[in-house]
Parts: C-alpha cells; structure tokens; sequence
C-alpha cells in the first residue's frame, strides 16, 4: 500500500503505545481513522489530537474481548466512512507467569486480546474489502516473542506465536483468492511503551479480587521485571514510519530490532535438529 490519503485505518489499541503513533501518522498521511479502545479516556485525548491535526476521525470505545463490541465497532465505522482500507489489529496486552501459576482467566483473558480481537476484525472486514475490490492491507501487530522463545511468559508466547501462524496462513489463503489485500505482521521487540500498565484495562469479566495470585509474590515479581524491560526499551518514536515503511514496500514480517535476527536463526536450527530449548543458552543470549 503506497497511497494513503483518504483511506480509511480501523485502528485497535489506540490510545496507547503504537496505536497511538500510527493514528498521528495516519492523520499526518490524510488518512480517515476509526480508532477503538477499551481506555475511554485516552481514546479521547488521541481521538482529540488527530482531530486537530485535520483528520477526519471516529472514535469507539470498545472491548476487543468481546466479539459484539469489534462487530459493533465495524459497523459503526462503514456507517461513517463506508469502506475500510487498512486493518491494523493492535489491540495487546503482556502478561507474565508461570503456566502452572497463571490463572486459567488470564490465560482467556490473553488470547482473546492478542489473538481472539485479530480474529473477530478480520472475519468482518475481510469480506468488505473483497467486495470494495480495491487495494487493502491488513497488519496484526504481534511480537518478537511470536519468533523466539524465552522464559517466564508462556502465555504472551502463545498468543503472539499463534498471531504470527495466522497471519501466514491468512496470506495464503488470500493469494490463493488473488484477492487485492496485503498481509502483514509486525515483530517488535522490547519498545517504550505502556504495556506493563496492562493491569489497569482488565475488564470485569476477566477479574477476581479473591484470587491470591494477584498477591502473591511471583505476580509482583512478573510486573516487575516487565515495567523494567519496557522501560528500558527501544524509543517508540520511530514505530510509526517504521510500519508505514513497511506498508510501501509490501514487507511481510515487520521488525524492529536486528538483535534478535541471530535468536530467530537459532531457533529454525533448533526445530530442524530436534534439538531442545536450553535455559542456559537462552540467558547466555538475553
């Protein structure tokens, strides 16, 4: 996708992190923007911003969790704008634990945002693209924990590995359709972001205040180490062009710190020897 003016993004996670520097860019581009967010507040502050900036924007609080708020969401932005041209599934949270720790909702919780959102955009506005029969794209932001493996997040990994296999398997099966719509999937690594605030946008049906878990050392111990690594993370004021670089020229895995490119190798080596993860290899590489 090279032209963007007055294209229409459908923009999940948008008032936080990449969501909201794609929005800026977005608008910087003359795009038209549906931004969607479970943070009423900040949507609105974003919402605000691109405003300013000239752009003709929708904004819809939603729950990405649930299937009949991205449903509603998509309606309400083909009522406005009457075509979608451009995808950009953000919606994500990190969530830190031990499989034989972590409770079974935060395990729902995880694939519904990271993984379960993508999919419910996706069942809705693949169609409308395929009638429009212009030029669309589609980007599921996923993660470099979507290639490599590391310890400690077993549920991230498996929803952002889960997010990647899709997303491929999506391309295919829209090339076999010679259908007009790029694919792609974004690979960050570890970015300034907001994302270790992800205990401040649980909705309801995802908490339980009697849990001891959510006391217990080993949770405290996981927000930790994850406000520690974000933080320290890679600026997050080049994400924006990085990804709409990524949109001109068509590439299909977008990411964003060469560092890791010796770990994605390692692991195809890994798989193909039958070889098995070793911790100790691990730490020596992070």
């Amino acid at each position: 996708m090279k032209d963007f003016k007055d294209k229409v993004m459908f923009l999940t996670g948008a008032a936080h992190g990449f969501g909201t520097e794609i929005a800026k860019e977005g608008a910087r581009r003359g795009m038209k923007l549906a931004l969607i967010d479970i943070d009423e507040p900040a949507l609105k502050r974003v919402y605000k911003e691109v405003a300013d900036m000239g752009a003709q924007v929708e904004m819809i609080p939603a729950d990405v969790t649930k299937e009949e708020d991205v449903d509603k969401a998509v309606k309400l932005t083909m009522k406005r704008f009457n075509q979608i041209d451009l995808l950009i599934n953000d919606a994500g949270i990190a969530l830190p634990g031990r499989v034989w720790e972590l409770p079974s909702r935060d395990w729902e919780w995880i694939m519904h945002v990271n993984l379960m959102s993508q999919v419910y955009a996706m069942q809705q506005i693949i169609p409308i693209m395929l009638k429009q029969k212009t030029h669309c794209a589609i980007l599921n932001v996923a993660s470099i924990a979507g290639l490599i493996d590391t310890p400690g997040m077993p549920a991230y990994h498996a929803s952002k590995f889960a997010s990647v296999g899709m997303t491929e398997a999506t391309a295919y099966d829209l090339q076999r359709m010679n259908a007009d719509i790029e694919m792609h999937v974004m690979c960050p690594g570890f970015v300034q972001t907001d994302l270790y605030h992800t205990e401040k946008h649980r909705p309801a049906q995802y908490t339980d205040t009697t849990d001891p878990y959510y006391t217990s050392d080993v949770f405290k111990g996981g927000q930790q180490v994850s406000e520690f690594v974000i933080k320290n993370g890679m600026p997050i004021d080049s994400i924006a062009l990085t990804v709409f670089q990524a949109l001109e020229d068509d590439e299909f895995y977008i990411l964003t710190h060469p560092v890791f490119n010796t770990m994605i190798g390692d692991r195809v080596k890994r798989i193909v020897n039958g070889d098995k993860p070793d911790v100790h290899v691990m730490d020596g590489l992070m």
